[in-house]
């Protein structure tokens, strides 16, 4: 049977990517193709090197270990959560190889145990309903200093602004502190820190969490908030600590 390389190419990149992008949907963050396609690019060439002679030690698991984390670093980052989204990533693509051969000998019943295995393992990698987060990026700007985050859209979220009566979105203690320079110390004391006034704009936003009762955050109005693909203006409430390690903010559903 022939082979043709640049064939071989493409297949492994429409695969990788389709893979990637799935991969981002089921975590419930952004698609990000630009990412998935470069890390679907590697695979491709990887795949194609396979198959030229005197390269064929590519193949080995060492090597199919070694272009797995460069792919899903590419496509996820560093992060905590690129770690689990990796571990899918390598699921979905063992659950393809066994649903493509399953399909070939029409073997119905394996189909059936892959998909309900498949599913079983994405929940206890993410601890979740799968698909039950949903990430989006977040982009913040305030005196020439822009900001980037992911931000988690929680239907938790009732911060409201107490004279717009507009939802607030909330971000972690560091990055209010990198775009407005108030330090995580002033955050937890907003009353002593309106009253010296450091920021024009400045509010308070009163706030009660389930466990840890009711108090105050600092807020501010941003314009130009960018949330996925739409442009607001928008209220943003300060937290004084960290909102865990994947997301740095929460936004409205």
């Amino acid at each position: 049977m022939d082979i043709y390389l640049d064939l071989a190419v493409i297949l492994n990149f429409i695969v990788d990517f389709l893979l990637l992008l799935g991969t981002n949907r089921l975590a419930g963050f952004p698609l990000d193709a630009r990412r998935c396609a470069l890390a679907a690019a590697l695979g491709g060439v990887y795949g194609g090197a396979c198959l030229i002679p005197g390269f064929s030690f590519l193949g080995s698991l060492l090597w199919r270990t070694v272009c797995l984390a460069l792919m899903a670093g590419l496509a996820f980052g560093l992060s905590k959560s690129a770690f689990k989204r990796g571990g899918v990533f390598l699921l979905l693509s063992l659950a393809l190889g066994g649903l493509a051969e399953s399909l070939g000998q029409g073997d119905i019943l394996t189909l059936c145990l892959a998909a309900g295995g498949i599913w079983g393992l994405c929940r206890a990698a993410f601890g979740e309903r799968v698909g039950g987060q949903e990430y989006v990026p977040l982009h913040l700007n305030y005196e020439g200093k822009n900001l980037s985050l992911t931000a988690l859209r929680d239907t938790g979220n009732t911060l409201r602004d107490p004279v717009t009566g507009e939802p607030v979105f909330l971000i972690c203690g560091q990055a209010a502190e990198t775009l407005t320079g108030l330090s995580q110390e002033a955050l937890r004391h907003p009353l002593e820190t309106l009253a010296q006034r450091p920021i024009p704009g400045l509010r308070l936003i009163p706030y009660r969490a389930v466990g840890s009762g009711s108090g105050m955050l600092l807020g501010l109005k941003f314009r130009d908030v960018k949330l996925g693909n739409k442009t607001l203006d928008a209220v943003v409430a300060f937290a004084p600590e960290g909102l865990g390690s994947t997301c740095q903010a929460l936004v409205t559903a």
